[in-house]
């Protein structure tokens, strides 16, 4: 299965409390909420075509508790979100959680140890898209580890200062290739990233002309 992040971040960085203000208030942060002025139509369809593609879902335990509180609730058939969380099978991580007392119905599995080579054992078992939302710690490991293909990304407007960010704490530096990207009239940007190698250049005057030389040190 090719593993696919999805996530809401400001244009600072913060991927923290994206849905309302009491969603993830850790660490004191107190600006939770700041993805709804934003969501317009166009945002709207990109999410509702990312769940149309999801086969398999991996959480942390902190969004999979988030979740599993509020779209159980949300019955209608025609809602298709709540219709892939809902029916798609479900695997998080955790070390606490029982997997008899599992509270979503369609949790597959609860993992809590051997992270990585679990990981690596669900992409290696099927075929499809495994999707990460939300779930920053969990994604902190995957980007660490490369374990990601994709990541889809929507940049909203807005700076909120300290958070959660979505590139934490990177150990190694790594490029993207963007293969696709959409502005809403709401100036939020929708982009798929692909991670690349990590490039490095600098500038030179070459017989006048100013040439990027790229660094094959980067």
């Amino acid at each position: 299965m090719r593993l696919v992040a999805h996530e809401f971040m400001t244009l600072d960085g913060v991927m923290q409390g994206p849905g309302g203000s009491e969603e993830d208030t850790s660490g004191g942060f107190r600006h939770g909420g700041w993805v709804a002025p934003a969501f317009d139509d166009t945002v709207g369809e990109v999410v509702t075509g990312w769940f149309a593609r999801t086969d398999a879902l991996l959480f942390g335990r902190t969004t999979y508790d988030m979740m599993a509180a509020y779209w159980p609730l949300v019955t209608d058939p025609d809602d298709p979100v709540a219709q892939r969380l809902n029916t798609a099978p479900k695997h998080v991580v955790s070390t606490t959680l029982d997997p008899a007392e599992a509270p979503w119905q369609g949790t597959a599995s609860v993992i809590a140890d051997d992270v990585v080579a679990r990981i690596r054992a669900l992409k290696d078992g099927g075929e499809g898209e495994l999707q990460v939302h939300g779930s920053w710690q969990l994604l902190q490991t995957l980007i660490d580890e490369r374990l990601l293909d994709e990541l889809r990304l929507i940049v909203f407007p807005v700076v909120v200062g300290r958070g959660k960010r979505l590139f934490d704490d990177v150990a190694r530096p790594s490029g993207f290739d963007v293969s696709d990207v959409r502005v809403a009239e709401s100036g939020a940007v929708a982009m798929v990233l692909v991670p690349s190698p990590f490039r490095i250049a600098t500038y030179e005057v070459v017989d006048g002309a100013e040439v990027m030389v790229e660094d094959p040190a980067g």
